[in-house]
């Protein structure tokens, strides 16, 4: 019974092994990259038995119009002015198998200020004193 246990395991493991992928597809995150952080592009592999899979950077590469990769990470400096940024990726083992995308850049970054320690205890002392 072990040895067919064995068996089993080994053959699973030799037919996942064998999936190819036969398609690659963006799976964007979002619709807009940001300056100054890292940009995660996800590109997934269509296999043979159907199935999708996120690619990591051993199985694929990247090029793109602007910004510096940092394995599947696109960092946009935030003194670039520019609208959109054109990403290729394509498949290691095969560089004919590759997708293209454009993608806007964000262009206006909305971060209310953060108040300081003194404006947030004020704050929080004056709504105690309503309160009362």
């Amino acid at each position: 019974m072990k040895k067919m246990m064995v068996i089993i395991l080994m053959f699973s493991a030799f037919a996942a092994k064998a999936q190819k992928i036969e398609s690659i597809h963006f799976n964007l995150y979002t619709d807009s990259l940001k300056k100054g952080t890292y940009n995660y592009i996800n590109v997934d592999g269509k296999y043979s038995d159907g199935t999708y899979m996120p690619l990591m950077t051993d199985e694929i590469d990247f090029k793109s119009t602007a910004g510096k990769w940092d394995g599947n990470n696109l960092i946009i400096d935030k003194g670039l002015m520019i609208d959109s940024v054109t990403i290729t990726a394509w498949l290691k083992k095969n560089p004919e198998m590759k997708k293209t995308v454009t993608i806007y850049v964000k262009k206006i970054e909305i971060e209310p200020p953060l108040k300081t320690e003194k404006e947030l205890l004020d704050e929080w002392k004056n709504k105690g004193h309503k309160r009362n």
